[in-house]
């Protein structure tokens, strides 16, 4: 079941306060970014938190399953905890803190013709 773009807006406007927040579509769903850094998958309807110590411990009630099959666990954020944006946010500031910074994509090279 694809994602409505309604609930990817709800969960943007929801951690908006942790950062500089977006979402993309990525493999007919949607990857959710905070400050440059992938911090979640929207699959499903579902909200997956990439996992790091601080957002296991934020989010114990979190059932850690793939967002798609193949895909490594992340932290299932279970649908009744978006409604606390003050919490969520906390989770997402969180988890950005202990994730490294992106790899910086290579400069394109200019040749001659």
């Amino acid at each position: 079941m694809a994602t409505d773009r309604r609930t990817v807006d709800y969960i943007v406007g929801q951690i908006a306060g942790a950062g500089a927040v977006s979402a993309r579509p990525m493999f007919g769903e949607y990857g959710v970014y905070c400050d440059g850094k992938m911090i979640a998958i929207i699959a499903d309807e579902q909200l997956f938190l990439k996992p790091t110590p601080g957002a296991r411990a934020l989010a114990e009630d979190a059932a850690e399953v793939p967002p798609y099959p193949g895909a490594k666990p992340y932290l299932l954020i279970p649908a009744d905890r978006w409604e606390d944006a003050d919490g969520l946010t906390d989770l997402v500031r969180v988890t950005t803190a202990q994730l490294p910074a992106p790899k910086p994509k290579p400069a394109k090279s200019k040749t001659a013709k």
